[in-house]
């Protein structure tokens, strides 16, 4: 060997170090939408829970302190979801799955979960609950993600694809339904489709499946008179405006009476015990009214920036199950956005369910955050 050659060391961390450099960015034009989002969220939760916390707590800000405990928490819990390597959770899913069913059980139990406004949702101490089909979202997205990226031509077959996919699909949307919270379990379902499409699934199988399932689905609403007058309501608003379409005519009151620029941030009247779940599930009514038209298509408009970025971030993935779980996340967040406005503009039946980022509600706001972490996580290791 020559005398003056260099010896040469390589570390065993090189490979490591050489993926980390390989690594790309955050995606502003993902993470940016989010952050006028939570923003907003911040804002009207304020504004439109003023009135209720005031009366109830003697503290006009009582739920923004809330929620901004719960934006801490969302956001470390997705900046982890944005640190680790995806590919572990691919291991994890069934375990994961299994954990949401058993949580979902329990919260039917009495003393374990317990109840409010009539439906029991959640388990733990009032102040300090989680909702489980919050969580069961995230593992239903998790598990079809990793089910679905190993089975190649199989997810062409009705019984090695799509039936699996949607078994355990309603082994966590069924004891939603018994809570009773139709409109999430219906998100299950919607989510569950998108990705089977997604996946490749046979457009005739999921018809098939659509058609199986929908005589249960009217057999569910039409013994349920709770959720026969929603539909009636949703059908017919203006029919019993002070009884079951009382959410719908409130809301569109609140929507009507903003105009194009809004009353003025602050200055909604219908928070004042007229437009029930002001906070919560309709928000976007206040929205409107205090920002205008204006002000909720901007809403509108970033959800839809945020789709974009996100459906691109999966499409540049390197593998597929990368792909499937940024698809999935986003499926979960953008749908569910187009469900409540659907309700709160009266095009959709009314669900019960939140405005992803902008509602009031922790185990919803840390669940989206946490989504959004894992998309970004996807983006970084796109490969263009």
């Amino acid at each position: 060997m020559h005398a003056n050659a260099r010896r040469v060391t390589v570390s065993p961390n090189a490979p490591r170090a050489r993926l980390r450099a390989a690594l790309k960015p955050p995606d502003p034009l993902l993470l940016g939408p989010v952050a006028f989002l939570v923003a907003l969220g911040l804002v009207m939760v304020f504004s439109s829970s003023s009135a209720i916390a005031y009366s109830a707590y003697h503290d006009t800000a009582h739920y923004l302190k809330r929620q901004a405990v719960y934006l801490v928490v969302g956001l470390i819990l997705g900046y982890a979801a944005y640190r680790i390597d995806y590919h572990r959770l691919r291991k994890i899913a069934p375990g994961v799955v299994i954990a949401a069913v058993l949580l979902l059980v329990l919260t039917l139990i009495p003393h374990i979960g317990y109840a409010t406004g009539g439906a029991r949702r959640w388990i733990g101490l009032r102040a300090l609950s989680f909702q489980p089909s919050e969580f069961g979202k995230l593992a239903l997205v998790l598990f079809l993600a990793a089910k679905l990226s190993s089975l190649g031509e199989g997810i062409r077959s009705l019984s090695k694809g799509v039936f699996p996919a949607l078994l355990v699909t309603l082994l966590l949307a069924v004891p939603i339904l018994f809570e009773p919270d139709m409109g999430t379990a219906s998100l299950y379902i919607f989510t569950a489709f998108a990705l089977l499409f997604t996946a490749g699934a046979r457009i005739e199988h999921l018809i098939m499946c659509v058609l199986v399932m929908l005589p249960a689905a009217l057999i569910a609403i039409g013994s349920s008179a709770y959720k026969r007058a929603r539909i009636l309501a949703f059908m017919h608003p203006w029919k019993d405006p002070q009884n079951t379409g009382f959410h719908i005519v409130q809301s569109l009151l609140a929507l009507g009476s903003g105009g194009i620029l809004g009353l003025g941030l602050g200055a909604s009247r219908q928070k004042y015990f007229y437009l029930p779940e002001a906070h919560t599930d309709f928000i976007f009514a206040v929205i409107g009214e205090e920002l205008g038209i204006l002000g909720a298509l901007g809403v509108l408009v970033l959800f839809v920036l945020f789709a974009i970025r996100a459906i691109t971030a999966a499409l540049r993935a390197p593998d597929r199950f990368g792909m499937l779980l940024a698809m999935g996340c986003t499926f979960l967040i953008v749908i569910q956005a187009f469900v409540n406005i659907g309700v709160v503009t009266g095009s959709w039946p009314v669900t019960g369910v939140p405005l992803p980022f902008i509602s009031f509600g922790g185990s919803a706001l840390i669940v989206s955050l946490i989504a959004v972490g894992l998309i970004a996580n996807v983006g970084r290791h796109r490969t263009t």
